[in-house]
């Protein structure tokens, strides 16, 4: 297939291209390269994936000097211009739009960037579905969309009404709106909700991420809701295999999946867990709850495997192991 996915230059993007590449498909892809973290680690991405910092040029289609089935191609989803432009030139079978404003917190503090980037770029991309008739829409959702849901596991089948952060009501907002074109304009549409995705190359304002880098400089970690927390954490390599399986199942209107690990791990477990990897112990700052924040998240994903034969294989101890090394060796032992 010509697949589009945005946000290449980011964790989850840089993976799939490198997946769907070898899988044979011909990828364009697209990313704005913000500044929310550090965009050297973009860059870092973009130039594994073979396209080399030097050469990105705004709205300059770029060769992979790696993947020969890969493009790139730097631009705003709310260049509405531009984005019809590429659509009009290029004949996608398929789009994943994993682009947005990422992060809970931030959205306490610039909450602009969120309607921007995930309300106006969304909307550009289902316009540009409805003009040309594109077969499949898969967009990344999240599992911030079950707010204070306090039934577990979260089940695609429960109310999501009551988002505790706004980056949580965008997301949500995507699926209202995936679901109204889908049934307006006859768009495949597969919404997938990711739950705490972790492993190498990942994003630097996520938790296991700033734990780690504290860890490894002898800084203390600040363990919010003094440590009685828990995650469904979901390594990258499950959630690449997800997100291919969804791009090839493709469904009648618009569905929803959870893609998470069905196993959730208390937060200090993860944190032992990660000093073992790292050989380093954390000096702890217990702190109360954060804002938007929530204490468990756990998915059903029998939907998802019932459909798809998904389910995640990596354990903690792997994935963290894995990430460990990365680490490490990205930022130099």
């Amino acid at each position: 297939m010509k697949i589009l996915v945005t946000g290449t230059a980011g964790f989850i993007g840089f993976h799939l291209v490198n997946k769907l590449s070898a899988l044979g498909h011909e990828i364009t892809g697209l990313d704005n390269i913000n500044s929310y973290y550090d965009i050297n680690l973009k860059y870092a991405r973009l130039e594994q994936s073979g396209i080399k910092k030097e050469n990105i040029e705004y709205n300059k289609k770029i060769k992979s000097s790696i993947l020969p089935s890969y493009s790139f191609i730097k631009l705003d989803l709310t260049d509405k211009e531009n984005i019809f432009s590429l659509f009009k030139t290029e004949q996608f079978d398929c789009i994943c739009n994993l682009a947005a404003q990422a992060g809970v917190r931030y959205s306490l503090e610039n909450p602009d960037s969120y309607i921007n980037s995930n309300i106006s770029g969304f909307l550009n991309i289902l316009e540009v579905c409805r003009t040309y008739k594109i077969k499949h829409l898969v967009y990344a959702s999240s599992s911030s969309v079950y707010g204070i849901n306090k039934k577990v596991p979260f089940s695609v089948d429960d109310k999501t009404d009551n988002p505790v952060s706004l980056y949580a009501a965008t997301k949500k907002s995507n699926e209202l709106m995936a679901f109204t074109y889908s049934h307006l304009f006859n768009i495949p549409c597969t919404g997938l909700r990711f739950f705490t995705v972790y492993g190498p190359w990942g994003r630097p304002d996520m938790a296991y991420y700033k734990f780690a880098d504290s860890i490894f400089k002898n800084k203390p970690i600040d363990v919010y809701n003094h440590g009685d927390m828990q995650r469904d954490f979901t390594y990258i390599d499950d959630i690449i295999e997800g997100i291919t399986a969804a791009i090839n199942y493709i469904p009648e209107g618009s569905v929803i999946y959870n893609l998470g690990n069905n196993n959730p791990v208390t937060l200090m477990d993860f944190i032992e867990t990660l000093e073992k990897h790292l050989g380093n112990k954390a000096e702890k700052n217990y702190l109360g709850m954060q804002a938007g924040d929530v204490p468990i998240t756990m998915a059903d994903i029998d939907k998802t495997y019932n459909n798809f034969s998904w389910q995640p294989k990596t354990s903690i101890d792997e994935g963290l192991k894995i990430f460990s090394k990365w680490y490490m060796d990205f930022y130099g032992k």
